[in-house]
């Protein structure tokens, strides 16, 4: 296959599989929140929702999947979507998926209404967001009946999670488990990774603020 074939086809299958990926992220976020919190519900509730959470997840594989075949490039393909192997691979991350869904739709209406800056900041944000609460859904999950757990209420995990994505980490609640600390190390990488974003984009827009000033005032103009 031709390399401009090849990643024609796929451009245009990723068009047609963002806004489907979008509302799958939504139901695999729905699904995995009821599997994790409503323990007293209907158990036909729950197994719904756990069957519709397999579903999406069975979606991201295929989407995967098929562009894997499309790309031609083979393991390289693993290496250079290293964001869409990783939402596969780890549940706790497939949310943030919806973050680029949105960016496609956004592009799909011409100039983005946001500055660059402000996009950085949004973008942060929201991934900010959906890491959080679904860090807290997992940690919880693992959490709440383990033996020593200071994390027994879904509070408590959200607390937990504000504090480690900021960076802050104040220590009063912490996993005991062993993939309860994985999604903590996870989670403390991408608060990094976010905060370093959002300050860096922050301070350039000052910088440019500044600049302009300083051309105003310039005795040239």
């Amino acid at each position: 296959m031709d390399v401009n074939d090849a990643a024609d086809r796929q451009q245009r299958w990723e068009q047609r599989i963002e806004v489907p990926l979008f509302v799958a992220s939504l139901l695999f976020l729905g699904g995995y929140t009821v599997v994790v919190l409503a323990q007293d519900a209907d158990p036909v509730l729950r197994n719904l929702a756990l069957v519709l959470t397999l579903l999406m997840w069975l979606m991201f594989a295929l989407d995967y999947a098929v562009r894997l075949k499309l790309s031609g490039e083979g393991l390289r393909f693993v290496r250079t979507h290293w964001l869409d192997t990783v939402v596969v691979v780890l549940p706790l991350l497939r949310p943030v998926r919806m973050v680029r869904a949105y960016n496609a739709v956004q592009r799909r209406r011409g100039e983005p209404r946001l500055s660059l800056h402000a996009r950085v900041i949004a973008y942060a944000s929201m991934s900010a967001v959906l890491l959080g609460y679904s860090s807290a859904l997992a940690v919880y999950q693992q959490e709440r009946s383990a033996p020593g757990s200071t994390i027994r209420t879904f509070g408590d995990s959200l607390w937990w999670a504000c504090a480690t994505l900021t960076t802050v980490g104040y220590g009063d609640v912490t996993p005991v488990t062993p993939l309860g600390r994985v999604i903590a190390v996870v989670l403390m990488g991408c608060g990094l990774a976010l905060l370093g974003a959002v300050t860096g984009s922050f301070s350039s827009w000052l910088l440019q603020v500044f600049a302009r000033e300083d051309e105003k005032r310039s005795p040239g103009n």
